[in-house]
């Protein structure tokens, strides 16, 4: 394992146990994965988020509802998953990433070619990867990326375990439909 690679070692001494690691990417005001970490206390969570203002809503909902199985990763999404150790989790989610909606922007979008083969590599065989979004392109443009990715098979899905987000709520509220996508790692 390389020196910077981030193994299932880290994650037992960072929750001080071994279990089914679950991230999600971008947890905003963290509504979701606490919820997730109160209704699967036997897997260890982490959010992976740069915004720093839902790092404190989301410590303060674990402390609130007694949370404890919940880790914060302060770093780019990107940078978090190429160094996680091959087949290290059990399931990843990415709710309602920015849609860059603007040509010019779609290369900024999280979910492409790259994204794609790191979130395989980086689940178990049989783990998965959730995402939903509120942008019908982006959603197309995911399940294209993803259907070329050879380990997973997937694509729309019924509503993922999740509270609803205020990226959702926004959405809903201007008349956009939400798509729910779920994909399994092949062994």
């Amino acid at each position: 394992m390389p020196a910077d690679e981030i193994g299932t070692g880290f994650w037992v001494d960072t929750f001080g146990r071994p279990a089914p690691l679950v991230v999600e990417v971008g947890f905003g005001n963290g509504a979701a994965l606490a919820e997730l970490a109160q209704t699967h206390p036997d897997w260890n969570c982490v959010g992976v988020d740069v915004y720093r203002p839902g790092f404190g809503a989301l410590m303060l909902a674990c402390d609130r509802e007694g949370i404890d199985n919940v880790r914060i990763a302060d770093i780019e999404a990107r940078r978090f998953l190429h160094r996680l150790q091959p087949g290290c989790l059990h399931r990843l989610m990415l709710f309602f990433p920015d849609p860059w909606p603007k040509k010019r922007h779609h290369k900024r979008r999280l979910v492409d070619a790259d994204f794609a083969t790191v979130a395989a590599r980086c689940l178990e065989s049989g783990g998965t990867l959730t995402l939903a979004t509120d942008w019908l392109p982006y959603a197309e443009q995911m399940q294209e990326v993803l259907a070329g990715e050879p380990q997973f098979l997937g694509g729309p899905a019924p509503r993922a375990m999740r509270s609803m987000t205020p990226f959702e709520t926004k959405g809903l509220a201007s008349g956009r439909q939400v798509v729910d996508l779920e994909y399994r790692r092949t062994p």
